[in-house]
């Protein structure tokens, strides 16, 4: 579906299992993950240079080292085009920031530096920020839109509301 509406990224399916499940059950995860994903890029590879499509993997293993370092060193032998980040990303931002300190210099071999680096569905500035710090290129979220569709605007000054009095007037009509 993602290459018949011209996706320019696609991301395979894969399972987002919950960051309290046992190791053995995220370790099944990890591994049908892989299997779907493989199978995407299988299909993918038989047609990339007509539709020009970039395909990127989704790294696993919640926040269990070996079954995340695992996950990353079998998928960056394939040959994907960026690698995304997901799966559980742990139980709030500190269990985030601590996966991405450990986990992000293991993309910076030789042959992963040059690729994209994705981090699938964070939700809110601090991650934000500090996965850029961490070396996060690209991400995706819900987040910003929610936050406009209620009024507020993120820049790098911080958070604006918009719809109070002072800015009434901000862009020459009424808000």
């Amino acid at each position: 579906a993602q290459k018949d509406i011209g996706a320019d990224i696609i991301i395979p399916l894969d399972e987002l299992p919950p960051h309290h499940i046992d190791r053995e059950t995220l370790a099944a995860s990890v591994e049908r993950s892989h299997r779907w994903e493989v199978r995407s890029l299988r299909e993918h590879l038989k047609d990339s240079q007509h539709r020009k499509q970039a395909i990127f993997c989704v790294v696993h293993g919640g926040t269990d080292v070996e079954l995340r370092t695992k996950s990353l060193e079998y998928l960056t032998s394939l040959p994907w085009d960026g690698y995304a980040i997901g799966g559980s990303l742990g139980n709030g931002r500190e269990e985030l920031r601590k996966l991405l300190t450990w986990m992000m210099p293991l993309f910076n071999v030789e042959e992963r530096r040059d690729k994209c680096r994705h981090l699938l569905g964070i939700a809110d500035i601090d991650s934000i920020r500090n996965a850029v710090l961490c070396g996060v290129d690209t991400m995706d979220s819900s987040y910003p839109t929610k936050l406009a569709r209620h009024g507020t605007l993120m820049t790098r000054d911080g958070l604006i509301r918009i719809k109070r009095g002072q800015h009434a007037k901000s862009f020459g009509m009424k808000i």
